[in-house]
């Protein structure tokens, strides 16, 4: 589909993904798995290695074929498709450039390999190294760029042929730091800038947030959750999901009751008490777990406000932009609190007293 078109249908499903299954010998990699990306979107695949999101990447790439259900592209099921006649292409983790091939006969290799002609293969692999802004390295060897120029080198090649659908297996992941974090912009410009579909595999849950529009949490092969970065982070589906992306505090309770306002109360068994987000389907004495963002927790010298949870500072840490106090509170439940260290008590000491109190918004109570 020509880039016009796409974004003309930005919002549509650009891969859809059916019941699919893949299993090796006796282990599931993907188990039932069912999804929709939106074209033009940037999605992730997040979770821990092992759970399924390369193998779920490479099956629509067409380099893994599923055990059992569907893959459909643009409406169209490409399960008969070898990989290069999918609309797609793949951005790996090591890149797999050519090392004997200059920058511009590196970028201009699929187009070749589709015989384009001559002059639109020049044509369009300067149009793709000025939209990654390599234009004026087009003649050096790849072994004279450095990680980040290979990258887009990497990024080209696969632009080039102008696919429906960008795959990309965590193509950061050998990339220091600050040169990630650099890159993630760039992924994130070139996105938009195309109005493409990105899907990106990512173990790191900071850089799924930063840069995408809705991402897939695996874990064991299965879906846990769908959602925007901060649905997902605000309101995890499961245990699992609360743990894998953010900090959290995790308080077993009981629930109480509910009250007219929407929030529901638990009581944890050493007697913390809580009110949050009510759980849908969850009953009066259900057993569910209290989850409280290290960063919705606050923390407050005794003698500087009336009302709270007395407690107890056990580890105060320095963590740059943060400070992390971890109290035990009355009772003996440990909860942790990331504080701005430009905020009033961040001087407050190991061993001081404390008062901790949060937003009942900020509590969300899960049953699984």
């Amino acid at each position: 589909m020509p880039r016009e078109d796409r974004e003309a249908a930005a919002g549509a499903v650009a891969v859809a993904i059916r019941k699919v299954g893949k299993r090796f010998g006796s282990v599931a990699a993907l188990d039932d798995v069912s999804l929709d990306i939106r074209r033009g979107e940037f999605f992730s695949l997040l979770g821990p290695s092992g759970c399924g999101k390369t193998t779920l990447l490479r099956s629509i790439g067409g380099f893994e074929a599923p055990t059992e259900g569907d893959i459909l592209i643009e409406g169209r099921s490409v399960l008969h498709l070898a990989p290069y006649e999918r609309p797609t292409n793949m951005i790996f983790q090591h890149l797999a450039l050519f090392p004997h091939l200059g920058v511009r006969d590196n970028v201009g290799f699929g187009l070749r390999m589709k015989g384009a002609d001559r002059a639109e293969t020049a044509r369009r692999v300067q149009e793709v190294l000025r939209l990654v802004r390599l234009e004026e390295y087009g003649d050096r060897r790849v072994d004279q760029l450095s990680g980040g120029q290979r990258q887009r080198v990497a990024m080209a090649r696969a632009l080039v042929n102008d696919p429906a659908v960008l795959l990309l297996d965590e193509p950061l992941g050998a990339l220091d730091l600050q040169l990630r974090l650099q890159m993630q912009e760039e992924l994130r410009r070139l996105q938009r800038q195309l109005g493409a579909t990105f899907v990106f595999v990512t173990h790191d849950q900071g850089e799924a947030m930063a840069m995408s529009d809705r991402i897939a949490v695996m874990n064991a092969g299965r879906l846990q959750q769908v959602g925007t970065p901060a649905e997902i982070y605000e309101r995890p589906a499961n245990r699992f999901v609360a743990t894998f992306v953010g900090h959290a505090n995790l308080v077993e309770a009981r629930l109480t009751g509910r009250r007219q306002d929407g929030f529901a109360e638990a009581v944890s068994a050493d007697g913390l008490a809580f009110l949050g987000q009510a759980p849908p389907h969850a009953g009066a004495r259900d057993a569910v777990l209290a989850v409280l963002r290290h960063e919705k927790l606050r923390v407050h010298p005794s003698d500087t406000v009336q009302a709270g949870v007395a407690a107890s500072v056990v580890e105060r840490t320095y963590m740059g932009s943060s400070l992390r106090f971890t109290c035990r509170a009355q009772g003996g439940a440990i909860l942790t609190a990331d504080t701005p260290n430009d905020m009033p008590g961040r001087d407050i000491a190991e061993g001081a007293a404390v008062l901790l109190d949060w937003s009942p918004a900020d509590v969300v109570f899960l049953t699984e």
